[in-house]
Parts: C-alpha cells; structure tokens; sequence
C-alpha cells in the first residue's frame, strides 16, 4: 500500500482483493474489542442479561446498515474516506473528519495493545519466568506495526487465519464463565429488575459507539469489496461478523464483573480458566484479538488521514499512528476504576462522529442521489477546493444536540445534523459551488440573493 492507493481514481473490480467470505472473517476479526468487554462490565447494576443481549442486537443491526449506507460511495467508485469527504466538507475542510476519526482510532490502540501486551506479559511470566509488560507493550506494538504496513493484503492473511480461532476461544470463555459463575450471575443478573427506560437505550448507543469509528470511514474497506456484493449482503456481513463477536465479549464482560467486581479483563480470564494450558491458549487469545481488531480499526484509517493531511506515504503513516499510541498512556485505561471513563469517552466522541455521518450520508444520497463526478473529487483546484462550511456549520449543530442528550449522543445528533447540512446546501451562498454541477448549470436551488 502505498500513496497511489488513496489518490488512484478508481479501485477495478479486478484489482479488489475482498470476496465476500474474507470481508466477513475481516469484520469478524477486527471487531473482537476488549472495549466490548469494558462497556459490559460498566453496565452492572444498570441492566439484566436479557436486556444486555437485546442492546446488543440493537447496536449491531444499527451498525450493519449505517456501515452499508455510508460504504456504498466506496464500494461504487472504489474511493476511501478522505476522497468521499471531499465534495461534503471540501478539500481542506476534510481534515476534520480525518481528526475527529483518527483521535479515538489512537487511543483505542493504545489501550486494545496495552491489554494484549498484559496477556503475553502474563504467559510470559508463567511459562518462561520472565515478568516485563513494557517490554511485551513496545514489541507488540512495533508487530502491529509491520503487519499494518502490508496494508489490506496483510490484513486479509491475518483476519482469515484468525477468525476461526477466535470463534472457537469466544465460545469456550463463554462457556468457562459460565461454568465458574453460573450462580452469582443467575443472582446478579438473570434475576435482576434492570431497565428498558434511557439506560437501555443508552446502552445501545455504547455497545454501537465502539464501532462508530468505523461506519465514518467504512469506504476505506468497502472499496475493496468485490463489486458483485450488492448492499443487502453487505449489511448481512456486517452485521453477522459483529454481532457474535459483541455479544460474547459484551455478555462476558458483565457477567463476569457482576460475580467479581473485576473489569481488568486479564484478571478475569486469569481467574476463570483453572487449566494451565487453556489459560495460555486463553491469553495468546485475547493478544491475538487485539492484533486483528487493531490492523482492520485502529491503524489503516488514522494512516490514510495522515497520508491526506501531510502527504506522507502509507509506511510512515502506520509507524506515525503506532508512536502516537504510545502518548495514550493505555495503562492507566484498564484499571477498575477507568471502566465508567471508557463509557463517557464513547459517548463524547461519539457526539462528533454521528453528525459527520449524518452529513456524508445526506451528501452522497440526497444532494448527489449517489451519483458522483469522479473527476471533481480529485481536482484540487475544482469547485471541492478550500472548506464546504455547510459540512461544518450542519456538523457543529449535530454536536450542540448530541451533548445536550450525551447518553445517546450520536442518535441524537443524526437528523439536527442531517436537515441543517441539507438545508445549508440550498441556500448558503458559500456551499454553492460544492453543488452538483447539473444543478447550477440548470439553475436548481440557487442561492437567494
């Protein structure tokens, strides 16, 4: 992968190396987040297992179709983020998504590699006597690293050899948990009361939000999407290749933190596995899972906004992106007290990532009726030159909304955003170059004098 990747034009159907198995296993892979595991532990003393399992469903099914909704741009033209963001928030003003984008992505690898760090450190210190989780923190990281630099090729090696293992792991921690805390759960859980009021829905939005990253900047991977894929397999994909993942590592998480008060998954799965061997293969695991989900989530896309903003190539992005983890200071992320932390954290950022969404999403399907001038989206002196300020303004109006409203901040933010930016693009006088060309040159929706 280098820099011709996300300035090439087009992405031919002969050159996409995704068929529609290896996009699932990719997905399935890459969304193993410990995150998942923290969301769940937090919600203990909120909800019941049933209602966990149904937020679950929820968020999943609301991911799968915004990721098919906001990939079809890319799986049509074969264009990543930064080049669809051009025409909704200009050449310039793209850097904002790719901020807003890149920020979580880096924190989340810091603290998904801190976490995969500590379980290697853990086998380590078991198996050889050795004890050094910053030792094992800089290794895995500089791995991440050079796995990501083969870019999606890389990614497609490691997500399919990797997906089957991480099936068979997530259902034999499940039935481990189970096995060892079939009775406080069944006490603290099964019999709860909990709520289907704001917390539920609240909690919908959490286990969703730990993958709004992703429905940003899901042209990145959709462009590599076999054309043939139409968009109801595509939501198929997404949604069968998250939902597993998430609701084990959800429900593990708070059945698990419900009997012990532990959300430090480490300690967790150090103290639910009583066989030796299983607990290494447990731990190598959960490193493993951290490794698929970082490459697919948290490197690739931050690297392609670096490669936009500075015109630096793909190598020096993704060695970029590694170093600024560093920054995140990941441990002090996992311990108990950080879990009600992470949650807020998804909510805000989630308050920024819904209304850019919701502004994409209109751009493509409403001002431009999923028609694109290719041509325009790469002329950076052509009327996307500078900063749409209707992505902006109509962006800024989705955040006041979603903060007002932060325990469901990117629901919140979705139509104030959507009908401002849609609104802005009719009669501002600034967004009129930004319109379809066959609109200005027919007179349609021009701007009030």
């Amino acid at each position: 992968m280098t820099e011709a990747n996300l300035e090439a034009p087009l992405a031919p159907s002969k050159e996409r190396i995704m068929d529609p198995v290896s996009y699932l296993f990719a997905w399935l892979g890459g969304c193993v987040s410990i995150g998942t595991f923290t969301v769940g532990s937090g919600l203990v003393g909120t909800l019941n297992l049933a209602q966990v399992i149904v937020a679950i469903a929820i968020g999943c099914t609301v991911i799968g179709v915004a990721l098919a909704i906001n990939g079809q741009a890319g799986h049509k033209y074969g264009i990543p983020m930064m080049v669809q963001a051009r025409s909704s928030f200009g050449f310039a003003g793209n850097k904002l998504p790719a901020l807003v984008r890149s920020v979580p992505a880096i924190v989340w690898f810091g603290f998904q590699s801190w976490v995969g760090a500590g379980a290697l450190n853990l086998v380590s210190a078991q198996m050889f006597g050795f004890d050094n989780i910053v030792f094992y923190f800089v290794a895995f990281q500089f791995l991440q690293i050079g796995l990501s630099i083969f870019g999606f090729h890389g990614i497609k090696w490691v997500e399919n050899i990797g997906s089957v293992f991480i099936i068979g792991a997530l259902i034999y921690m499940f039935i481990s948990v189970l096995n060892r805390y079939g009775d406080a759960i069944g006490t603290n859980l099964i019999d709860a009361e909990g709520t289907w009021g704001a917390p539920f829905w609240g909690a919908t939005m959490l286990f969703m939000g730990i993958y709004a990253t992703m429905m940003l900047n899901v042209s990145d991977y959709s462009r590599e999407l076999r054309k043939t894929v139409g968009p109801f397999k595509q939501v198929a994909i997404y949604a069968n290749s998250i939902l597993p993942a998430t609701l084990f590592m959800g429900m593990i998480g708070i059945m698990v933190s419900s009997a012990t008060g532990v959300v430090d998954p480490i300690e967790v799965f150090a103290s639910a596995v009583d066989n030796p061997v299983l607990l290494v293969v447990t731990l190598l695991f959960i490193a493993f899972a951290q490794l698929t989900t970082n490459i697919l989530n948290n490197v690739v896309p931050p690297a392609y906004a670096l490669m936009d903003t500075f015109g630096l190539s793909f190598r020096k992005s993704a060695i970029l992106v590694g170093l600024l983890a560093f920054c995140t200071f990941p441990w002090k992320l996992v311990q108990d007290q950080s879990a009600d932390g992470l949650n807020l954290f998804i909510q805000t950022y989630s308050a920024f990532l819904g209304p850019i969404f919701a502004v994409m999403v209109v751009d493509y399907y409403v001002i431009r009726k999923q028609k694109l001038d290719i041509s325009t989206h790469y002329d950076a002196t052509g009327p996307y030159a500078g900063v749409n300020w209707a992505g902006f303004i109509a962006s800024a109006i989705g955040v006041v909304f979603a903060l007002m409203f932060s325990g469901i901040s990117w629901y919140a933010s979705l139509i104030p955003a959507g009908l401002s930016y849609y609104l802005l693009m009719q009669y501002l006088p600034a967004a009129q170059r930004f319109r379809p060309q066959e609109d200005l040159k027919s007179g349609a929706a021009a701007p009030a004098e």
